[in-house]
This record gives C-alpha cells, sequence and structure tokens, in this order.
C-alpha cells in the first residue's frame, strides 16, 4: 500500500512551522511550471535552493530554453523566503549512459525509474554539499511521475547520504491544477514532453493521432 506522502509533508511542515527555524531546502526542479506552484506552497516553509539539474533534457537548446524560463520565474513570483538559483552542470551523455538497453521502454517505466534517481542522487550530493537541511524534487507534481517511486528513491538517498528528503506529492490538493493557472497567470512556456528524446518521440506520436 502506498503512503499518503502529503500527510506526511503536513506534518513536517507543522513541526517546521512550531520550530521557530526557517530550515533550507534543497529543491531539484524540472522546469518552470512544475516549480511554479511548488515555490509557492514551500517558500513560506523554507529558504530554498532550486536546482536545476536535467541531463535527460534534449536538445541542449530545450534545456536553456527551460533554464531561462525557471529563472524568470524566480525573479517574478512574490516569494516570502530567499529563493536562489543553482544551473546544474548539462552533459547529456550522463543520460544516455544510464538509459542504454532501455530506448525502447514507454515513458513511465524501469528507464524513468533511473532518470528519477540520477537526478535525485545528485540533488543529495549537492544538498549536503550546500548544508542543506532537507532535499526533494518537483517531479511528483506531474500526473506523469510515480511519486511512490519518487518518494522510495528519496529515502534510500537520505540514508545513504545522510540528509532529510522532504516526502511529498504535490500533484495532491489540486497542486497540478494550480500549477496550470499559475503558468497562464506568469506566461510560462509549458512543454508538451518531459524532456528526453524517448518522451519527446511519444509526444510527436500522440500528437499525430491527436
Amino acid at each position: 500500500m502506498s503512503a499518503n506522502y502529503q500527510l506526511i509533508l503536513d506534518e513536517t511542515l507543522k513541526k517546521i512551522s512550531g520550530s521557530g527555524k526557517t530550515p533550507t531546502l534543497f529543491l531539484h526542479a524540472c522546469c518552470a511550471p512544475c516549480s511554479s506552484y511548488v515555490l509557492e506552497y514551500l517558500s513560506s516553509y523554507f529558504n530554498i535552493i532550486i536546482y536545476f539539474y536535467n541531463p535527460n533534457i534534449s536538445p541542449e537548446s530545450e534545456f536553456i530554453r527551460r533554464t531561462h524560463e525557471l529563472q524568470r520565474l524566480i525573479n517574478t513570483m512574490p516569494l516570502k523566503n530567499e529563493v536562489k538559483f543553482i544551473e546544474g552542470e548539462y552533459d547529456s551523455s550522463v543520460f544516455f549512459d544510464m538509459a542504454k538497453g532501455m530506448e525502447n521502454m514507454r515513458e513511465g517505466g524501469e528507464r524513468c525509474f533511473k532518470c528519477y534517481r540520477l537526478r535525485l542522487e545528485q540533488t543529495a550530493i549537492m544538498a549536503k554539499e550546500y548544508g542543506a537541511d532537507y532535499f526533494t524534487t518537483t517531479l511528483s507534481i506531474s500526473p506523469h511521475k510515480n511519486a511512490q517511486k519518487l518518494n522510495e528513491i528519496g529515502s534510500e538517498l537520505s540514508a545513504e547520504f545522510g540528509i532529510d528528503y522532504l516526502y511529498s506529492d504535490f500533484k495532491k490538493r489540486n497542486g497540478y491544477k494550480r500549477s496550470c493557472e499559475l503558468s497562464k497567470e506568469y506566461d510560462l512556456y509549458r512543454q508538451d514532453y518531459c524532456g528526453c528524446v524517448f518522451s519527446k518521440k511519444e509526444a510527436e506520436e500522440r500528437n499525430k493521432k491527436d
């Protein structure tokens, strides 16, 4: 049975609110639209360091576009606590090496799970390096992402690197709907594929059928 990660998050935020301190969250971000609601939601509880680490994104021009759009959002949104931005290294070979042998898998399977781990592991490493109190990812806001798997990986990396993982399922409580509203409000570029060449191909196939 899957855990209720929203309730776990509620309890964590309740403890933080009662502590009188503002911890630092190292937040892996996949794009501006997915980050919009998460920033609105969590900036009252944390100082946030956004980490844009996504070697899966292709082509490089798409990576650059998403980077600039996320920076624009951070500079535009009214956020209660400090939000910093770190652009991770872009090296698509890291992703393609990881995906070898899984090129023909459909989106949402084992290749995606390994991609979750690739990005979350680097996030945990950087969070530790920057002395953050927690790390997590915006990925669970997408209806196409497996929140249970994301949180399982986060838990494993938390134990491995000795830093708390912020359990979450940001699509809950209309989080995804709110991200769509904020995307319209801030005129954000909303891509029609996750980021990798495989998801792009699937999106193109869907569009042909439509």
